[in-house]
């Protein structure tokens, strides 16, 4: 699987009630905490910019977040952007996650999961030139695993929007936004 080589800004939602309890939220559509209201207003001078869409997931999170970072903006909603189902192991801590290329008990497949998120946002890059993306750390994993060669590594923060950028050599130029 590739992306389509075309820059965008990707943002993880911000902090809900799950992540500050340090649970799994997956499909489960939380609100956003006053702490993650905040963190998506603070991000909104970084995303004063004109985007040829502001795309979100079917998740209140995310549109939330858009809400307050992006207010100028109607969000499109893309399901292929929703977070991994995490089946079973919905709302429960983290330490207690199976690894990314396990299915958890009832959940998706991350073969499945990767797919999804990855049409969606090839969707995008085919018919925008500068796409906001405002998704979940999952989808984050996964442009990590298509880009970086692999999911694992430190959780991307809430509202901190990152630039994808394609390099000339083939690779892909990550940096904070």
């Amino acid at each position: 699987m590739t992306i389509i080589r075309r820059p965008f800004v990707f943002m993880r939602h911000g902090e809900t009630p799950l992540n500050a309890a340090g649970l799994m939220g997956g499909i489960t559509d939380s609100p956003l905490s006053e702490r993650g209201i905040e963190q998506a207003k603070a991000a909104q001078a970084r995303l004063d910019k004109t985007w040829s869409v502001v795309a979100i997931s079917g998740l209140q999170r995310t549109r939330i977040t858009a809400l307050h970072a992006v207010p100028q903006y109607e969000p499109i909603v893309l399901l292929g952007l929703n977070e991994r189902n995490w089946g079973d192991l919905e709302q429960q801590p983290i330490a207690q996650q199976t690894p990314y290329e396990v299915t958890p008990p009832n959940g998706e497949p991350w073969a499945d999961f990767q797919a999804r998120v990855i049409d969606a946002i090839n969707q995008l890059l085919t018919h925008y030139d500068t796409p906001l993306i405002i998704a979940h750390s999952g989808v984050n994993r996964v442009l990590n695993n298509v880009i970086l060669g692999s999911p694992y590594g430190p959780r991307i923060n809430n509202a901190e929007p990152t630039l994808f950028t394609p390099s000339q050599d083939n690779d892909w130029l990550i940096t904070p936004y």
